[in-house]
């Protein structure tokens, strides 16, 4: 069997992964141990993040004429990649605050909703809230005049309702 036929399903493995995905992000993963590996793909998991190493010849051969061809750039030494369809900053967010506590784990760069990050950009995206707690916050936000104005309201109520 020739090498090409070997490869061609985990070139077609990699497209599928990347195929509507919102964010992809390489790392360097040597130096980690495999319990530390192991926790930090449960948490990948855990918020629908997908993890996987693969040789970045295939990485390349799969990512070609599309925006993730980008991250050439970024496919130097062992390489895993962690992509996200749903989340756009989760697996930057999950491995930046693991690496806080594996400093072995290094992030390259990424592609986020179709821009290439370099390590640093990936550093700044990582510190941005998921979706759940920014629209919480702008829940909050919005909620917060109406209940002060609430408030108010009561207190002119009650005060009326005193002299009378």
């Amino acid at each position: 069997m020739a090498k090409v036929e070997l490869k061609q399903p985990v070139v077609i493995e990699i497209k599928e992964l990347l195929d509507g995905a919102e964010t992809a992000v390489v790392v360097d993963y040597r130096g980690i141990t495999v319990s530390q590996d192991t926790e930090l793909r449960k948490k990948l998991r855990e918020a629908g993040v997908t993890y996987k190493v693969y040789k970045n010849t295939m990485i390349r051969f799969a990512a070609k004429g599309t925006a993730f061809e980008a991250l050439d750039p970024s496919l130097e030494g062992p390489t895993a990649i962690a992509v996200s369809k749903t989340d756009a900053t989760a697996p930057a967010r999950i491995l930046a605050e693991f690496a806080k506590t594996a400093p072995a784990l290094e992030i390259k760069g990424g592609i986020v909703e179709g821009i290439y990050y370099d390590a640093t950009g990936m550093q700044k995206i990582s510190s941005i809230p998921s979706r759940e707690i920014l629209l919480g916050k702008l829940l909050g936000s919005i909620q917060s005049p109406i209940t002060n104005f609430a408030r108010v309201l009561k207190q002119i109520a009650e005060g009326q309702s005193a002299e009378a």
